[in-house]
């Protein structure tokens, strides 16, 4: 594929993405060619003239802070440019942003972060093309938005760089320019960077202290994915991480309205949070049970039904193992440094076989199972096992709830159902009521 544009919604478009900006008004369009001076002199003379310059990989640009109360930045669309040495990746903005470019092994990716952007419904999937093997954006924190490129080999960042709106143009155009390198420099940039992180000042962790407890027990609700990691995707567009988010939302009024439980959430808007940020927060508060909910996604259309796993390293089968793996896969799809693991996360991981947090977990998935049946339909061998790093804390009981498969259609229909919503959000807090009322 010599040069692959996606636009809103996917749309093919007649832009040049060497310039960064699209032909104007009436113009034909230009042609794909080689990466050549020529075109590219226009757009380098117009950033003289804005004071604009290219900034090297991982270096922020920086922008006047936006005025108190100002709306955030829109991006209305993102294509990808092929050429014979470089793959330019353009996103379009409302408005001027700063930004920081940086880049991962294992896999290789290259991240780019943004303050809190909105992005527009119409950019639907926007496809790669070059080095660029697919991409994902969305929201990764409070303040902070996120765009990865996963890229097919070792990458460098040629230049980075903001344009402004040209003549008969409304957008400003975030350009980033990446070439192929060998993996010996690859390594060697990132090195570079860890070491000058590593001379920041250590900050002190605070660690919070649970507060307490009364009567009521602690339910933490972990809605899976969320911002720049959707999970899976329906075949009319739906994201698992919203669908969950529905759920979760419903599962938490419907506990606090028996006023037996005190709930919190891993996560109550769209943004992202890391697998073991997750694990830590429940611990944290002293919670007396996790239940993190997802939606599952299959090649085979024809397979639906809920199930309900619990930990255990050897997985029960090999849809739970393959399931798993996609899971633990959160924190690299979204872009996240492997290497920096914090001396708690490794706390956590030293001991996972108390036998007694185990068999709690799978005495509620028991009565989990037999609650969920009577109001959904559940999958054959519907109490699973595998390794999900999300359930992973050592001294609290913990389910991972597939409420249904996104790639089914009828299955799709239900977790979009507000009713259906309900009745399965209630089966779970009769579960949880069994679960205690045993305890």
């Amino acid at each position: 594929m010599a040069e692959t544009l996606a636009g809103p919604a996917g749309r093919k478009d007649a832009r040049d993405p060497a310039s960064g900006h699209g032909p104007r008004p009436g113009a034909a369009a230009r042609p794909p060619g080689p990466f050549r001076p020529a075109v590219i002199g226009p757009a380098i003379r117009m950033l003289r003239k804005t004071a604009l310059l290219a900034v090297p990989a991982a270096i922020a640009l920086a922008v006047p802070p936006a005025p108190a109360g100002a709306v955030s930045p829109n991006v209305s669309g993102m294509r990808v440019g092929v050429y014979d040495a470089r793959t330019r990746f353009v996103m379009d903005l409302s408005g001027p942003v700063s930004f920081r470019v940086f880049t991962l092994s294992d896999p290789y990716r290259v991240v780019v972060d943004l303050p809190e952007v909105t992005w527009s419904s119409r950019l639907g999937r926007v496809g790669g093309g070059g080095l660029i093997a697919r991409l994902r954006f969305g929201p990764l924190k409070a303040g902070t938005s996120r765009v990865v490129l996963d890229v097919e080999r070792p990458v460098r960042v040629v230049k980075s760089f903001l344009m402004t709106p040209a003549r008969g143009f409304q957008h400003h155009r975030l350009v980033i320019d990446l070439a192929p390198t060998d993996r010996k420099s690859f390594a060697r940039e990132i090195g570079a960077r860890r070491k000058a992180a590593s001379r920041a000042p250590p900050r002190p962790v605070p660690v919070p202290r649970p507060k307490p407890r009364g009567d009521r027990k602690l339910v933490v609700i972990d809605p899976g994915h969320g911002g720049v990691d959707p999970g899976a995707i329906s075949r009319s567009g739906r994201y698992e991480k919203h669908v969950v988010l529905a759920h979760a939302r419903e599962l938490r009024r419907q506990l606090l309205l028996t006023g037996r439980y005190r709930v919190i959430m891993t996560r109550d808007r769209d943004l992202f949070v890391r697998l073991r940020k997750r694990m830590q927060k429940a611990r944290a508060a002293g919670a007396d049970l996790f239940i993190s909910l997802h939606a599952d996604s299959t090649k085979r259309s024809s397979v639906s039904g809920a199930s309900v796993y619990t930990l255990s390293e050897r997985a029960s089968d090999r849809e739970a193992a393959a399931l798993a793996a996609r899971e633990n896969k959160s924190d690299i799809i979204a872009g996240v440094d492997l290497e920096a693991r914090s001396s708690e996360v490794a706390d956590i991981l030293i001991d996972l076989s108390q036998r007694d947090t185990k068999n709690r977990s799978a005495e509620f998935a028991t009565i989990l199972i037999r609650e969920m049946a009577r109001v959904r339909s559940m999958l054959r061998n519907t109490h699973r096992f595998a390794g999900f790093a999300v359930l992973k804390a050592p001294d609290v009981p913990a389910v991972l709830v597939e409420l249904g498969y996104l790639s089914n259609r009828a299955d799709e229909r239900l977790l979009h159902d507000a009713g259906a919503r309900r009745r399965l959000a209630s089966a779970i807090v009769r579960a949880i009521d069994r679960y205690f009322g045993r305890r």
